[in-house]
């Protein structure tokens, strides 16, 4: 998506550069949340992740200024190649003190790297370019082999803590609301393209009925799409009390020590809560909920799929949970793209029985018209039944 009103040398003699409304927080969900069109985020994001840079993209903010490096060179992040592909200047390393001089709501500009308000200098950093990112991406793929080292040794002490969860789904809470027996189940995650990707899949829960299970954002996206999700896992803080109220059971991530920030606002409301204590990351806790309470298939939608989108999430602590866990799954898990393009393939039934229908209806008419008598027509009847349930197999 290419940035629009973003006010330019061209537009503005007086001073080159691009300006808006800074927009500043620590928190990067918090700020993700604040920042809309024309707005400069002012951000403290180490290897800025995939995710990030396309809510940023989303929302049309015309500057991004991290406190701290976008790309560290421990992995090759991809999220500064989007934000500069999409023509929004991304200024790196400014420093900590930044989040101190610059306040919410600052008229701010940036040209070649510094920051001004008004026409006083307030800071500067190294602007990206795409070949500034191209440069450091080959060198982060260097150093990607020690970083699956330490991932492997993330993994083993995560099983050490975690392996009554992984092995046997010891602390998988009860939600008796919602049956999971001999039904399949849709989890949807906040990545990029789910509303796409629900959109292609809306044959397949038609007839499927599965169990709908919203993670984080992807609550929203399941909402956005017209479907109510049953089931919730999200942090309450972070939801809309839309959301918090459309009627769905909230399954809140809790520490393992059981502390749940958010679980007594959310019971307030009226609304039925349960945690679920564990280090794992709430798209890997919805995936455990619906293989432990028995859905025969877990379609993914909006989770991300290749090693460098894994190693891009920006929360290396909980990453070897999502490894163990599509362990644990195998082949009960199925990416929601691949479902939709087998859906798609397959001839529904009643289109089999319409075309079966329409081929009797001629033959039958060809029969009458051609004077064969009432005991031929009911034998050539039963055996186009008969042939209608041979190509019905075929397709269905």
């Amino acid at each position: 998506m290419k940035i629009t009103g973003v006010l330019t040398a061209r537009e503005n003699h007086s001073q080159p550069g691009v300006t808006g409304v800074a927009r500043v927080d620590r928190r990067v969900s918090q700020l993700l949340q604040r920042v809309s069109a024309g707005d400069i985020a002012v951000l403290d994001l180490v290897d800025l992740d995939r995710n990030t840079a396309d809510a940023l993209v989303s929302a049309e903010v015309v500057g991004v200024v991290n406190a701290s490096p976008s790309i560290s060179g421990r992995f090759p992040n991809l999220g500064p190649e989007i934000l500069v592909g999409a023509g929004i200047p991304l200024i790196d390393s400014v420093g900590q003190d930044v989040h101190r001089q610059i306040k919410e709501g600052t008229k701010l500009r940036l040209h070649d790297g510094v920051l001004y308000a008004g026409d006083k200098e307030i800071g500067r950093g190294h602007q990206q370019t795409a070949e500034s990112v191209a440069d450091q991406m080959i060198e982060a793929k260097a150093a990607m082999s020690a970083q699956l080292e330490a991932f492997s040794a993330n993994t083993i002490e995560f099983l050490r803590r975690e392996r009554t969860l992984i092995l046997d789904g010891v602390g998988v809470p009860d939600v008796p609301d919602v049956n999971f027996e001999h039904r399949q189940a849709v989890v949807v995650a906040g990545g990029r393209g789910n509303l796409e990707d629900l959109k292609a899949l809306k044959g397949y829960i038609a007839e499927y009925r599965p169990v709908l299970i919203g993670v984080d954002d992807g609550a929203l996206a399941l909402l956005t799409a017209g479907y109510t999700p049953d089931i919730i896992v999200a942090d309450p803080a972070r939801m809309e009390l839309s959301t918090i109220k459309c009627g769905s059971q909230l399954v809140v991530p809790a520490h393992p020590d059981g502390h749940a920030p958010g679980l007594n606002r959310v019971r307030e409301m009226g609304a039925r809560a349960v945690t679920f204590p564990a280090l794992a990351n709430p798209e890997d806790l919805a995936l455990l909920l619906a293989d432990s309470h028995g859905s025969t298939l877990v379609v993914t939608v909006g989770f991300e799929a290749s090693l460098h989108e894994f190693l891009d999430r920006g929360r290396s602590g909980t990453n070897p949970s999502t490894f163990l866990t599509r362990l644990r799954l195998g082949s009960k898990l199925i990416d929601g793209k691949a479902v939709a393009t087998l859906h798609r393939s397959k001839l529904s039934t009643p289109l089999a029985w319409l075309m079966v229908g329409s081929a009797a209806l001629v033959v039958l008419a060809v029969l009458v018209f051609s004077g064969i008598g009432s005991a031929y027509l009911s034998v050539a009847w039963q055996g186009m039944v008969e042939a209608g349930l041979w190509i019905k197999g075929l397709f269905v």
